[in-house]
């Protein structure tokens, strides 16, 4: 295909078999493409892909055009790098230049906060709004460097399964794990099925990515911030100081 071409192609699990692949600068990135409207692009988090936003599709399609790709190294988009965050916001950029969208409210949960602040950075003007979903700004600190190690060392000698039975728990709150333990499944199917090269450019990309807390008080357009009283990696009073 030829650049900002696009196709379609069956997926199972997507919302009315909607999956159609752009051909975005060297790849090739899945996305659905759901409803009418003011478009919202639906950036997912680590180790996730488009199917964790099935859901809000559903649900936002009569009144917004939703765009949910997966990133690059994820579900049935090229895993291929370079992986930052910055390149990732490329990637979107780009999507929407494909699509002829030239500004959308753009959502974020966990790491695709981070994408959302590189976004900004580097193409501001495609941006009309941000959702900033259980995402924090700061930069990683030693702690937590240390732990994506542990997970990059897991992914490449166990692989995605025991990357799942690491992280799962932590992905859904407690709660939930109480009442609804077909989700964790769900979510854990979903984390099980990511690429080990797009786990490791994830992990490495997240432990590079710089400190988007002075890139806060420069964002000028209508911003949600959603956290959670359970989330125990971006904790509620993140999410305060973010908004603060």
């Amino acid at each position: 295909m030829t650049a900002g071409a696009h196709a379609r192609r069956p997926h199972a699990t997507a919302p009315e078999d909607d999956t159609v692949i752009a051909r975005v600068g060297e790849i090739q990135i899945a996305y659905d493409d759901v409803g009418t409207g003011t478009p919202i692009v639906l950036i997912h988090g680590f180790p996730h892909n488009r199917t964790l936003w099935a859901s809000q599709l559903r649900g936002f399609a009569p009144r917004f055009r939703c765009i949910a790709p997966d990133l690059r190294g994820f579900g049935d988009s090229d895993v291929q790098g370079p992986y930052s965050m910055d390149q990732y916001a490329d990637d979107i950029a780009g999507l929407l230049d494909a699509l002829a969208i030239e500004r959308a409210i753009v959502a974020g949960v966990s790491m695709g906060g981070y994408i959302a602040f590189a976004l900004w950075r580097r193409h501001r003007e495609r941006v009309l709004a941000f959702v900033l979903a259980h995402t924090r700004p700061g930069a990683d600190a030693e702690p937590n460097r240390s732990k994506r190690r542990e997970l990059i060392a897991l992914a490449r000698t166990l692989g995605p399964s025991a990357v799942a039975d690491a992280m799962v728990d932590d992905m859904v709150g407690r709660t939930t794990r109480q009442r609804h333990p077909e989700l964790v499944h769900a979510v854990h199917v979903m984390l099980a099925s990511a690429p080990v090269a797009g786990i490791v450019g994830a992990l490495e990309a997240m432990m590079e990515r710089p400190d988007s807390t002075p890139t806060l008080s420069t964002i000028d357009v209508p911003t949600l911030i959603i956290a959670g009283e359970e989330d125990v990696l971006a904790p509620l009073r993140d999410a305060e100081a973010m908004h603060r």
